[in-house]
Order: C-alpha cells, then sequence, then structure tokens
C-alpha cells in the first residue's frame, strides 16, 4: 500500500505538472477581421499565437456575411483585431455571436494619422465614412503602428513573452520601411503618376508611394459609375494622360473595359489586402501592387 499511495503521489504530480506546462505554452488565438491585420499580428506574435482571418483576401471588407461558423472561430480566440474608423461594423455581430467572456477586442486604427476625414456627412456623399477613409494598411508605415499596438496588446495578456513581441514589433517596422522606399524608388520610373482608382480604396497607398489619385469610377463612394461620370473620365483621361485604373476585385469590369477601349488606360486589378494571414504576406502584398503599378503600359491588365 505504501508504494502504491507513494506512486499515486507521482502520477499526480506528473499530471499537475503537465497540465501547467501545457497551459504555459498554449499559443494566443487571434481572430482579425482581415488578412492584414493577421499577417502583421502572426510576425509580432511568432510562435505563441494562432491566427486566422474572417475576410477573404478577395472579399469586400465593407460587407462581409457574419456567418454562425465565424461565431464559433472567434468563441475560441482570446483577441480579436478590428480595422475600426466604421469599415468591419460586420465583425460586431460576430463577437456578439461568440458569446466569450475572455475575447478581448483591439481597435488597430486608433493610432494611425486619418485621412479623408469629412467636415460632415450627408447623404449626397454617398456610402463615405464619417471616421475618415478606413483602409490605412495601405500604407506600411500605418502597418508598423498597428504591430506596436498588437505587441502591446499581446505583452499584457502574456507579460512573459513580452520582450519577444516587442523585438519583433520593432523589426517589423524596419522591414515596413524598407519596403516603402523599395516600392516609392520604383514609383518614381513612372513617367505619369496621376490614376484613377474605382473605389477610394487606394489613398492610403497613393499618399505612401508618391501617386496622386485624379478621380474614382465611382461618383461618390459605394455608387457604381453612371454613363455621364465615365464620359467625365473619359475626357479627363485624356487630358491628364492617365496611363491606369486600379480596381478592386470584387466590383464590377465594365467600367475598366469602357475606359480601357476609349482611352488606352491599362486596367490594374489587385486586392486591397494581402494573401493570407502568415507572417511575411502584408509586407510581400506592397511588392506585388508596386510590381503591377509600375508594368510596362502594354502589359497584360491583372
Amino acid at each position: 500500500m505504501k508504494t502504491s499511495f507513494h506512486t499515486l503521489l507521482a502520477l499526480l504530480a506528473v499530471a499537475v505538472l503537465g497540465g501547467a506546462a501545457s497551459t504555459a505554452s498554449a499559443k494566443i488565438k487571434i481572430a482579425a477581421s482581415l488578412t492584414d491585420l493577421a499577417s502583421i499580428a502572426s510576425t509580432v506574435g511568432g510562435d505563441q499565437v494562432e491566427v486566422f482571418a474572417i475576410a477573404r483576401a478577395t472579399s469586400d471588407p465593407h460587407r462581409v456575411e457574419v456567418l454562425p461558423s465565424y461565431m464559433v472561430q472567434v468563441s475560441r480566440a482570446q483577441l480579436y483585431l478590428k480595422v475600426g474608423l466604421g469599415l468591419d461594423q460586420w465583425a460586431d455581430g460576430i463577437i456578439d455571436g461568440a458569446r466569450s467572456t475572455k475575447l478581448q477586442i483591439l481597435d488597430c486604427g486608433k493610432e494611425v494619422t486619418v485621412l479623408d476625414k469629412p467636415a460632415q456627412v450627408n447623404a449626397s456623399m454617398g456610402d463615405v465614412h464619417p471616421f475618415g477613409n478606413p483602409h490605412y494598411w495601405l500604407d506600411p508605415r500605418n502597418g508598423a503602428i498597428v504591430a506596436k499596438e498588437i505587441a502591446g496588446q499581446l505583452a499584457t495578456m502574456d507579460p512573459a513573452h513580452a520582450a519577444g513581441y516587442q523585438a519583433r514589433a520593432d523589426a517589423f517596422g524596419k522591414d515596413a520601411e524598407a519596403t516603402l522606399e523599395r516600392g516609392q524608388k520604383l514609383v518614381g520610373t513612372m513617367p505619369v503618376k496621376a490614376i484613377f482608382t474605382y473605389h477610394s480604396s487606394w489613398v492610403y497607398l497613393a499618399h505612401a508611394y508618391g501617386l496622386e489619385i485624379v478621380a474614382t469610377a465611382e461618383p461618390v463612394p459605394g455608387i457604381p459609375p453612371t454613363a455621364k461620370h465615365l464620359a467625365e473620365l473619359v475626357q479627363l483621361a485624356r487630358e491628364r494622360k492617365i496611363p491606369l485604373l486600379l480596381q478592386e476585385p470584387y466590383f464590377s469590369e465594365d467600367a475598366g473595359k469602357f475606359l480601357a477601349r476609349e482611352t488606352g488606360l491599362r486596367v490594374v486589378k489587385a486586392s486591397p489586402s494581402c494573401d493570407g494571414p502568415e507572417a511575411g504576406s502584408y509586407l510581400k502584398h506592397f511588392d506585388s501592387l508596386v510590381a503591377q503599378l509600375v508594368a510596362p503600359s502594354g502589359a497584360a491588365a491583372n
């Protein structure tokens, strides 16, 4: 009986220690509205996190269907990364449906310098964002700001690895600056830096890389192009020698095809979001975008 008692104590000790080790090594599960935020979190979190994104790279980030499966996924997470600025209001439905008391929420846009904040908002302005343009992740410098915010949040949740989170966020900031400088040099080779965009997604990209958005295919945000507006764009394209239209993949191709036929401009179809939630995907996306922008005028549209 004595041996059995000691054996039982040993087994209990192993179980307790094993459970403690398992808890200590458990990864922080992070949900993000967009692949961009997820990729940044993957980079900052390293081996201590497990990250997934709700919206696909090719999805319209303004409109994501609130599905029960998303609620189940988020219910297992400890942290949710929101874009903020009114873009991903759909995330609130997912978060509420998750019914998790352990879930912490980080508004990733709270520290960025917001562009295009309207002085007033009325119905004639279309689907305008009253807090300013929410597509801030399309400036790699803002990605670095988000990385610092995520590092700070993770350090609060997991103090034992705080130094690692901060170090990776600092390294990410340097990589983001290098990515920007590399892209700026390439954009600098473009003979004409004035472009059209379909939607107002690209304001931060243009601001960061030295491009001028002359006009959008949408007459106002969220309103499809009209015949009158397209005729005005044709005239403008001819006057300014606009070389390209930068368009998101989830909008109709009709306007771009019309403008290309009438003016000879090139349509560049590209997602505002990176391919996936993996570490490195976010910054690689800028290299891909710039490569498409500076491609020869006779290159095939993407």
